[in-house]
């Protein structure tokens, strides 16, 4: 698939060696290749010369394994392999790890302990809605302050909308602003009977409510987390809006992941439109898994013919209305169509490996004749005869030989043929798609990444990854 002249193309190389370039956020919907983009984009541009951290949110083990590390864990690892003067690390978002971290940082060791023993808040950091992209937020934040490397990666939680991530800090804020909590922290902020008469007056009835609903451990519970947080709300507050401004900064660079399919690029445009109106600086697009073809002067319809052709046992051009026995050359009648199919299907024939054994020459000599039999005088002839009749029986199976061997020529080539027309449908349907995208955004630059015929495994196909992100064009 060619890049559509209308896109400007995405220049990866010079946004990884920018010095001034300190994180890119690579974000998309879910199951476009945004960790492998991420991975790949760290390799390249530790092995430019920089010193790079890739935050992954992705749990699988194959990330892991294709940087040559047992496992990832919540504090950067270096990666071994690199083939450059740069160093790359990598950690992956341990997100109830990363919570209690911040509450050892900001709380004394007594209220720490007491939060981290609290039912609600082993609950809330293990699973409730939006921590983890809070918490990816979080380690951004605190990568960012250790100033350690020269670049960082992020690999954006894979949510069931891309814009969570850009929502979780104000998310959080809302939470933390709420009625609810503020209502629930008001006793301890009274203290004293002044307290326990708001208590007992004021929430009687909503905590009679909640307790029936909710039960009253928990409620219990929840007032005892909210307490003993009071002092450490404003903090998240005062680290989730300096983590977005960083996001803001002309120092963050923003790479919306992609696949060529209508309802990713669909997200994707929803999502750059997004990112514009929050005024964060957006890099381009990476369109990831792009189908190409060396051989895209043969159409999808051509290929379709030449293989029907090869099928039929006379190749016919429909539009001249003459038949032609499969061999010849293309007479002048043809069409330019006609005669490129034609000529399609001669050079299948020809050039397309022989699946079977080679049959033998016709100039093969056959084998000696049986010796006669010399106790039976009465048929002087019987030896001729008989060296005859095995000739004959060889060229016979010489021909039938002959005619599998091509037959078997012409059903592969004919199969071959097919798939390069169905190829060839994809990558028109793919064009489609990624031109829709353009007229809507032809601002955004594109960068497309010819698809691998495997998954990765290793630094090597990481590389590949990065080769391909430079090149921007899906060509193969």
């Amino acid at each position: 698939m060619t890049l559509d002249p209308a896109a400007a193309p995405l220049e990866i190389d010079p946004l990884l060696d920018d010095p001034a370039t300190r994180i890119i956020v690579c974000c998309g919907s879910g199951g476009v290749g945004k960790t492998t983009t991420a991975a790949a984009l760290g390799v390249r541009a530790a092995e430019r010369g920089r010193k790079v951290v890739v935050l992954t949110i992705d749990p699988a083990r194959r990330l892991a394994q294709s940087m040559g590390i047992d496992a990832l864990g919540n504090t950067p690892r270096q990666v071994k392999g690199i083939e450059g003067p740069g160093e790359l690390h990598a950690m992956m978002l341990d997100m109830k790890r990363t919570f209690d971290e911040i509450v050892e940082a900001h709380a004394d060791t007594e209220r720490a302990r007491a939060i981290l023993e609290n039912p609600f808040y082993q609950s809330l950091s293990a699973g409730f809605a939006g921590t983890q992209e809070y918490m990816a937020m979080e380690k951004l934040g605190q990568l960012r302050a250790r100033d350690e490397w020269d670049l960082i990666v992020v690999d954006t939680p894979p949510s069931r909308s891309a814009l969570d991530f850009l929502d979780a800090p104000k998310r959080l804020g809302s939470f933390l602003d709420g009625k609810f909590i503020r209502l629930l922290m008001a006793p301890a902020k009274m203290g004293g009977r002044a307290g326990m008469k708001f208590l007992n007056v004021g929430m009687s009835m909503m905590t009679g409510t909640l307790g029936k609903l909710l039960g009253g451990q928990f409620l219990r519970d929840v007032q005892t987390f909210v307490t003993a947080m009071d002092t450490m709300f404003g903090g998240f507050r005062t680290r989730a809006d300096a983590t977005y401004r960083l996001l803001q900064a002309p120092g963050t660079a923003f790479l919306v992941v992609a696949a060529p399919e209508r309802d990713a690029l669909r997200e994707a445009a929803y999502f750059v439109e997004r990112l514009a109106a929050e005024e964060m600086p957006l890099a381009g697009l990476v369109l990831n898994r792009v189908h190409g073809s060396g051989a895209a002067r043969l159409s999808a319809e051509r290929a379709r013919a030449a293989a029907e052709n090869l099928e039929e046992s006379r190749i016919v051009d429909q539009m001249a209305g003459k038949a032609h026995v499969r061999g010849s050359a293309a007479p002048d009648g043809f069409s330019p169509e006609a005669a490129e199919a034609h000529e399609a299907a001669e050079a299948a024939v020809h050039h397309s490996p022989d699946p079977t054994a080679p049959a033998p020459p016709l100039s093969e000599p056959p084998p000696a004749p049986a010796p006669s039999d010399p106790s039976d005088p009465s048929d002087p002839s019987a030896p001729s005869e008989r060296a005859a009749d095995s000739a004959s029986a060889q060229d016979a199976d010489v021909r039938t030989s002959a005619h599998t061997s091509v037959t078997s020529v012409e059903q592969l080539t004919a199969g071959l043929l097919r798939l390069h027309a169905e190829r060839m449908q994809v990558l028109a349907r793919e064009e489609r798609t990624r031109d829709r995208f353009t007229a809507l955004h032809p601002e955004v630059a594109v960068a497309e990444v010819a698809a691998l015929p495997g998954d990765v495994h290793d630094l090597a196909g990481l590389r590949a990854i990065g080769d391909r992100l430079a090149d921007g064009r899906a060509t193969t």
